[in-house]
């Protein structure tokens, strides 16, 4: 079976961390199989990790002091968001994960997060893509 849904998000910040799990989770419609999340934004980002708020702030630093305001980039010449560009390369826009009994089959502190790089945005669209039985 093949199945494909969308989760739309309006963000708030240049920079926001959004923990969409449960918003995964209520969309699966099969048992067993695999999902593709997928970002279709180029300043944006797919990753799983621990959702801890110390570490959220430590990847926005990070991020920040290896892409920072001190460079020049060619890129904004074009519309100023070279940064926001660059974080998504350094990221990922998808991830593909296991499904089992209906629900992600993630680690015990693992979470999706949907990164926001170039905001705020409104109507970022995530696709989701379900393989399975």
């Amino acid at each position: 079976m093949l199945s494909q849904k969308t989760i739309i998000l309006n963000t708030i910040k240049n920079f926001e961390i959004i923990d969409i799990t449960s918003q995964i989770n209520d969309l699966i419609d099969i048992d067993n199989g695999i999902i593709s999340i997928f970002s279709r934004h180029s300043t944006t980002a797919i990753v799983v990790n621990e959702n801890e708020a110390g570490l959220l702030r430590d990847l926005e630093f990070t991020l920040d002091n290896l892409i920072g305001d001190k460079f020049t980039y060619q890129h904004d010449r074009i519309d100023d968001n070279a940064r926001s560009h660059l974080k998504s390369f350094i990221l990922s826009s998808s991830e593909c994960l296991p499904i089992r009994n209906s629900r992600l089959d993630l680690g015990t502190w693992q979470s999706v997060f949907f990164i926001e790089l170039d905001g705020p945005r409104h109507n970022r669209q995530i696709s989701l893509t379900m393989m399975g039985e």
